[in-house]
């Protein structure tokens, strides 16, 4: 097939055959029905009633105000107006939900609908990374397998940062197989910066697709030694196979012209080519390395006392939440991890080979699991990693992904949440599409490995149905008898029988998860953890208030990233406390006496009517995002008595005021526990002018009473143990505490 043939019609072409221009113009120029209803489907399914999540994950929610309202917020991802603690995330998916608030309003549509179009972007990615090498149709179903996942829908119209290291991770090893097409350095350091910018979402979790990458170069790189006779007869790839321009192409006089021997032409070339793929990867491994620690570089050059506390460390080091919190901890196991809570659901359920499949995660992403295994299989035997065939570079792209996710996943100790396999969806759906290309082929081999990918298929279907005996209970029989006649087809049918009963066992196998991706619509996915499927589903759980959660009323302050009157920005002007700072909690339209710059948006009532309000302050909330309603009163309190920060263990359990856009910071944590802080540390922010008031009376989740003794980290226990002893106790409300003017006294406490 020509290339320009190939550009047209998107079937695979030869590794290392460029399209001419005329046969780019003509690709560009032409649109393609399946990317297209691919987009409407995956959009319909990640837009449709979208506000009524509300805002899904209070937590980053109220971040995201918070970094709205200074520069010095934003950049180092604030979870609190007064800049005293971050998020325990890396910041760049809040810089992406902040600055959307800041364009169109804070209104959940503006958090929640970047996330939304990363989906959809994620599922067109899949679609080529797939065609490229095995053509439209087969991309048209890896991206439909991915658009009808359950948690890849559920996690498009949630506000945590996965779609983005999601669609980041895709995207590195897009330009990867693009890179190996072509040989160019370029599409190198672009991989690297993809996944520079995965770690700047999430951190180490977005290495998972490295050893893939890794592994398609090493083995598909041009090779050094011998002549091209030799490499030919070894299986290795000539020039033009490896995507390396001819010396002509690249400008290069003949080597007879310099005269150089034409017996050292193949050699000297070949020489040139390998430096030229190696200095590829070594360039993408600097831009990742430039791009990925370009925040932990800032957040460690800074002085701590010029920024906020990383939260999620006992140090206040951006390199201990880097390798502990969301690092190797994750894997290794952690103090609070999964076992303080028994293996839950909500953590994952216990680990071992088969966790994907179990009550919590099966019904997320493991409904094609079993297929996609034998689809690695079926390709291997085809390409049998000849460095000559390009779908030996696709399989150890993308076959590496998945096998390194899926691993981790499956044995990680550590904190770990159903709603984490969403980035094994996309590498799962590449294989499905992948496999049907190859097991519709004739011969003897295909048709065996297309009958045990039917049963495979089935089976894990059958186990993933097995923990939801009340969901489409008339789907088990259907499977079994259906399965089974379409394997004796695939065994035994002539090739247009094989390929119909192909498709319709990938449609069969479709309607389950296509089933729970449409309920998912039903219910807000509002809770700290989404999960598709029924409102019932184990994998979800730890809400943030409730079904809804609509908008406050309120409005971020006004110009580009202003900061509030009368109370100062964060770190600069005078010290919250201040007369001008005053202001009535939860007042409707207002936010913390910020100017009413950027009004709440007036949007479409096709996502929703955004009239609920859940985990509004003084609301009970769920187990994580809950608001006291003694914290309630302590704001109430500090707000008609002088103003100023009050300081809570659990930023969680600021979180819904912090939307409000009151003064109030979490000082142990997301849920308490995981940021060690210190009287020390206190005595500086109350110096500062940063912290006034202290509430002790909640702390927190898992952290003294009724933890049981599962974890041992004390969060933020020592820091209140202090402000109890040395500073003002406020008789109106159980717990609270006066620290201004009482800095050095804490100082003191914390020497003793």
């Amino acid at each position: 097939m020509s290339s320009t043939e190939g550009a047209i019609t998107g079937a695979p072409t030869r590794a290392g055959a460029r399209p001419t221009p005329h046969a780019r113009a003509l690709a560009l120029g032409r649109i393609w029905p399946e990317p297209l209803a691919l987009a409407l489907l995956a959009g319909l399914l990640n837009f449709w009633g979208l506000t009524r999540n509300g805002w899904a994950n209070t937590y980053y929610s109220g971040a995201a105000r918070s970094m709205g309202a200074s520069w010095h917020n934003f950049l180092f991802a604030s979870f609190d107006p007064s800049g005293v603690m971050t998020v325990d995330k890396p910041p760049l998916a809040l810089w992406v939900q902040t600055l959307s608030v800041r364009i169109f309003g804070f209104h959940p549509l503006a958090l929640l609908a970047p996330q939304a179009l990363m989906g959809v972007a994620t599922v067109l990615l899949v679609y080529d990374l797939t065609r490229r090498r095995f053509g439209r149709l087969a991309g048209f179903l890896a991206g439909l397998v991915l658009a009808l996942t359950p948690i890849t829908v559920a996690i498009s119209r949630h506000n945590n940062p996965d779609a983005l290291l999601i669609l980041c991770s895709v995207a590195a090893l897009w330009c990867a197989l693009r890179a190996l097409e072509g040989g160019r350095g370029r599409w190198f350091v672009l991989a690297g910066v993809c996944v520079g910018l995965g770690f700047e979402t999430k951190m180490l979790v977005a290495l998972v697709v490295l050893p893939g990458i890794a592994a398609a170069w090493a083995w598909c790189r041009p090779p050094l030694g011998g002549s091209a006779v030799d490499g030919a007869r070894a299986g290795e790839p000539s020039l033009e196979r490896a995507g390396e321009p001819s010396l002509e192409r690249a400008g290069e006089p003949p080597l007879e012209r310099a005269g150089e021997p034409s017996l050292e032409r193949p050699r000297r070339a070949r020489v040139r080519a390998y430096a030229r793929a190696r200095r590829g990867p070594l360039a993408g491994a600097a831009a990742m390395l430039l791009v990925g620690g370009a925040w932990p570089a800032l957040v460690e050059l800074t002085p701590a006392s010029d920024r906020p506390w990383i939260s999620g460390t006992a140090d206040n080091t951006v390199l201990s939440l880097i390798f502990g919190y969301n690092g190797l901890g994750r894997i290794e196991g952690q103090s609070g991890g999964p076992q303080a809570l028994g293996g839950s659901s909500v953590f994952g359920g216990s680990t071992g080979p088969l966790r994907l499949l179990n009550e919590a995660l099966g019904g997320q992403a493991g409904w094609l699991l079993g297929f996609a295994l034998l689809s690695v299989l079926a390709i291997l035997a085809a390409c049998r990693l000849r460095r000559a065939d390009p779908r030996s570079g696709w399989l150890l792209l993308v076959g590496g992904a998945f096998l390194s996710t899926a691993v981790i996943f499956s044995f990680a100790h550590g904190i770990f949440h159903p709603y984490y396999v969403s980035l094994l969806a996309p590498f799962s759906a590449a294989l499905v599409g992948a496999g049907f290309a190859e097991l519709r082929r004739s011969g003897l081999r295909a048709r065996i490995l297309a009958a045990l990918a039917v049963a495979a298929g089935v089976g894990t279907e059958l186990a993933v149905l097995h923990d939801y005996p009340t969901e489409l209970r008339w789907l088990t029989p259907t499977l079994i008898v259906l399965g089974a006649l379409a394997a004796a087809l695939l065994l035994l049918g002539a090739p247009r029988l094989r390929l119909a009963a192909l498709l319709g066992v990938l449609a069969l196998l479709l309607i389950a998860p296509a089933t729970w991706a449409v309920q998912t619509l039903g219910h807000a996915t509002s809770a700290t953890f989404p999960a598709g499927g029924p409102a019932n589903n184990p994998a979800g759980g730890f809400g943030g208030g409730g079904p809804g959660g609509a908008p406050h009323g309120g409005a971020i302050p006004a110009g580009p990233f202003a900061a509030q009157p009368g109370a100062g920005s964060p770190r600069t002007g005078p010290p919250p406390g201040s007369p001008g700072a005053q202001h009535t909690p939860g007042a409707p339209g207002t936010a913390a006496g910020a100017p009413q710059g950027i009004p709440r948006s007036g949007l479409p009532a096709l996502f929703g009517n955004g009239n609920s309000r859940a985990g509004a302050s003084g609301g009970a909330g769920g187990l994580f995002g809950g608001t006291s309603q003694t914290l309630t009163e302590a704001v109430r309190y500090a707000t008609h008595h002088g103003g100023g920060t009050v300081a809570v263990a659990s930023q969680s359990e600021a979180a819904t005021l912090a939307i409000d856009g009151e003064r109030v910071a979490g000082i142990g944590g997301f849920s308490g526990r995981e940021s060690e802080t210190n009287a020390a540390w206190l005595a500086q922010e109350v110096r500062a002018g940063h912290i006034r008031w202290v509430l002790t009376a909640s702390s927190g989740f898992g952290v003294g009473a009724g933890s049981g003794g599962h974890d041992q980290r004390v969060g933020s226990t020592h820091a209140m143990a202090a402000v109890a002893a040395t500073c003002k106790r406020v008789s109106g409300v159980s717990g609270l505490y006066d620290c201004a003017g009482r800095a050095r006294q804490l100082a003191g406490a914390a020497t003793r």
